[in-house]
C-alpha cells in the first residue's frame, strides 16, 4: 500500500531547516498538476520534492555596516543574495566550492590571480575552487552567487573573512 505525503508534510520530514513560515508561504503558490513533471518509473521512486522559496522572505544577515546577505543551503550547493552600499569590500580569500557571481545591479571591482575586473549588471564570473579573489563595490550593488559544493564553512560557523 502507498503512503502519500503532502507537500507540507514533505517539506517538514525532508528538511527541517526550510520547515519556515516563508516555506509554508510558498507552498500556497503551488497547484496540483497531475501528469506534468513527471517520470513514472523514476517519481514512484523518488523520496525528496523540489523546495520553493522566496528569497526576500529568507533572513537578511548583516556582515557589516555596508554588506548584507541572504541565503540557504540546498544538498550540494549554497545561493546567496548580496545587498552592498557603495564602499562594500569583501577582502581576499578562497574556499573550495566552485562560484558563480552575477551583478544584477550595481557595479564591482574584482581583483583576481594579479588582474582587475570590472564588473557591471548583467556579467557573471565564474571562480574555480581555491582560486584567491576579492570584491570592492563601488556602487549600490545586488549580487547573485552560486557556490558547489555547498558553503561548509557557512554552515558550521568558521568563514570569518567577512568583519
Amino acid at each position: 500500500m502507498k503512503q502519500k505525503l503532502t507537500i507540507t508534510a514533505a517539506v517538514f520530514l525532508l528538511s527541517p531547516a526550510l520547515a519556515s513560515a516563508a516555506a509554508l508561504d510558498a507552498i500556497t503558490q503551488s497547484n496540483p498538476a497531475p501528469e506534468k513533471g513527471v517520470v513514472d518509473q523514476l517519481n514512484a521512486h523518488v523520496l525528496a520534492t523540489p523546495h520553493f522559496l522566496h528569497l526576500d522572505s529568507q533572513p537578511s544577515e548583516s556582515m557589516g555596516p555596508l554588506l548584507k546577505r541572504q541565503y540557504f543551503h540546498g544538498n550540494q550547493s549554497t545561493f546567496v543574495k548580496w545587498t552592498a552600499k557603495a564602499g562594500a569590500k569583501v577582502p581576499l580569500h578562497k574556499h573550495p566550492n566552485e562560484q558563480i557571481t552575477w551583478i544584477i545591479s550595481g557595479q564591482a571591482t574584482v581583483y583576481s590571480a594579479g588582474k582587475e575586473y570590472s564588473m557591471k549588471a548583467g556579467d557573471i564570473m565564474l571562480f574555480p575552487a581555491n582560486v584567491p579573489h576579492e570584491f570592492h563595490f563601488s556602487k549600490d550593488t545586488i549580487d547573485i552567487d552560486f557556490f558547489a559544493p555547498a558553503r561548509q564553512d557557512w554552515i558550521d560557523g568558521t568563514a570569518n573573512y567577512i568583519q
